[in-house]
């Protein structure tokens, strides 16, 4: 079945028409929800036969999930054999129904997406997050390294003298982390002179945090990584609900789209479609999943897409970075931007050992910007380093104000998270 990614656009697409076709289908004979968004809306769903057809349809976003979780729900429960979770990092969580079919798809998507990171039952990956706490994701690696025949460490995300302790043990060619703590890694083997390039870790599938810049090169985490430490990083992009990944192939030029798993567009305010190296919003259509399937759903992730052959031989099309949440976008004296731009710049420099950045809305309803850090040196000597480059990359100096690494892990865990949280969004619209 994989070998649609090889075909042409053209070709998928005509595979993806027939396979939107029965989703239309079985929405409208098993979904509440999509059976009254049709019938309100007077949707002949016989005339929506391509991705195309499907501009003249509602979007579907988080919220709607919120308010109506239940009509989403397609099957009996006595079907439902799992539920996960969003990380509620913008909201309170989302839960997803799941199916055994559904699981069964869940782990062929990350089949599917080691593939395309050229693994296979000869290596070895140790797992460096959880895989419990309703956690999609863990979930999924597992499945999907267990459908490969893989070798699996679940380390989980663990202290870095036990994360190092396993490597030297059990000498796992991969590893699935947040790219973040690979500089912890970095920085434990630095402390206890332990050579990190003779412990055998060839590639690093990232996630939850961005590798590449707008661009398409590596951003100023991964040099920091890749200089210390020679291996490949690989990025991932995917969210709990449409439970499909788009990961990056050796040539990193994106996030790979698996036709026959989802549909995929980049719109704008309207919902109308957006082309190759437009900034939109990613919205999907599932295909093939059984207890929630979603209909042109806003993910609230900005990005964009290239429809270009990749040199790896797959014709699908490429995601870009994420560059930022649609509710996150920051209109700071008279400047646009989004979390990304600010870590990309707060990550240039060693001397900030940990950040959040807070945004919140003052007197005048415009917004405020709070750089949180922790720093080995003194104040003043951050600040003179510091205030400059923002100056000259942002065009502006937010407020400042420093904590101990300790008081910074703290904030970034709320309620003992599943994963840190950098950005804090205040304003009114957004609590």
């Amino acid at each position: 079945m994989d070998s649609i990614q090889y075909r042409s656009l053209e070709e998928q697409q005509l595979y993806q028409g027939n396979e939107l076709q029965k989703t239309l289908q079985y929405l409208q004979q098993h979904s509440p929800y999509y059976r009254n968004l049709f019938k309100n809306k007077s949707i002949e769903i016989s005339k929506i036969k391509s991705l195309s057809d499907l501009v003249g349809l509602p979007t579907t976003d988080k919220e709607d999930l919120q308010l109506h979780h239940a009509e989403f729900l397609c099957v009996p429960q006595e079907k439902i054999i799992e539920y996960s979770a969003t990380s509620g990092t913008m909201g309170s969580p989302v839960y997803i129904a799941q199916t055994q079919n559904d699981l069964d798809r869940l782990a062929h998507n990350e089949y599917l997406s080691f593939q395309t990171m050229e693994l296979s039952k000869n290596d070895t990956v140790q797992l460096l997050l959880t895989l419990d706490r309703q956690f999609m994701a863990g979930m999924a690696y597992y499945s999907g390294l267990r459908k490969l025949g893989a070798g699996i460490i679940r380390s989980g995300p663990g202290l870095p003298s036990l994360q190092i302790e396993t490597i030297k043990k059990l000498r796992p060619s991969t590893l699935v982390a947040v790219p973040s703590f690979l500089l912890k890694l970095i920085e434990y083997c630095t402390i206890e002179q332990i050579d990190i390039n003779s412990l055998g870790i060839e590639k690093v599938l990232c996630i939850g945090e961005n590798i590449r810049s707008t661009d398409g090169e590596l951003n100023i985490l991964a040099q920091k990584i890749t200089n210390e430490w020679h291996l490949k990083l690989f990025g991932t992009y995917a969210c709990t609900e449409m439970q499909t990944a788009f990961t990056e192939c050796s040539y990193g030029c994106g996030g790979h789209h698996q036709p026959e798993l989802i549909l995929i567009e980049i719109v704008d305010n309207e919902g109308k479609p957006l082309g190759p190296g437009e900034y939109g919003e990613v919205t999907i259509t599932t295909l093939g999943v059984e207890a929630m399937p979603l209909l042109r759903f806003r993910t609230g992730d900005i990005s964009s897409f290239d429809d270009k052959p990749c040199a790896c031989g797959r014709k699908t099309i490429r995601l870009g970075p994420i560059v930022g949440r649609k509710k996150q976008m920051i209109k700071y004296k008279g400047t646009t931007l989004y979390p990304s731009s600010i870590f990309d710049m707060l990550n240039h420099f060693s001397i900030i050992k940990e950040y959040v950045v807070e945004v919140l809305q003052n007197e005048l309803e415009s917004d405020d910007l709070i750089l949180h850090i922790a720093t080995d040196v003194s104040i003043d000597t951050c600040e003179s380093k510091l205030k400059p480059f923002l100056q000259s990359r942002l065009r502006i100096i937010p407020k400042i104000q420093y904590h101990t690494t300790e008081e910074i892990i703290a904030i970034q865990y709320p309620n003992a998270g599943r994963k840190p949280i950098k950005f804090i969004d205040r304003r009114n619209n957004n609590l």
